[in-house]
């Protein structure tokens, strides 16, 4: 049996669109998240504006973890929320430590 060959043009024509090292669906992620704790601090930028330096290490902390994470594997967070929608936690998980449907 023949050793598979990998090519490196498949791999580039299979890879997800990214966007500054991270897939766009992450990226729309990082920036909804950094939307959301700029509304959530937004008085306290008023009150100090060296807050705004802070807030500025949210969407960066993000997209560095987004970004160590696809390294690897470019659809790990695609492959994660299918999972978490396609197969959620059923009551007997704590007993046998996976989804088992038996009852």
């Amino acid at each position: 049996m023949t050793d598979l060959v990998r090519h490196p043009v498949h791999r580039a024509l299979t890879r997800p669109q990214m966007f500054w090292g991270v897939t766009m669906n992450f990226f729309i992620i990082n920036m909804m998240v950094s939307t959301i704790v700029f509304l959530i601090i937004k008085d306290m930028l008023v009150a100090n504006p060296l807050m705004f330096v802070g807030y500025l290490l949210v969407p960066l902390t993000v997209h560095a973890i987004g970004y160590f994470a696809s390294l690897r594997e470019p659809r790990i967070f695609d492959l994660w929320i299918t999972k978490v929608s396609k197969c959620p936690r059923i009551p007997n998980y704590k007993r046998w430590g996976c989804n088992s449907y038996a009852p």
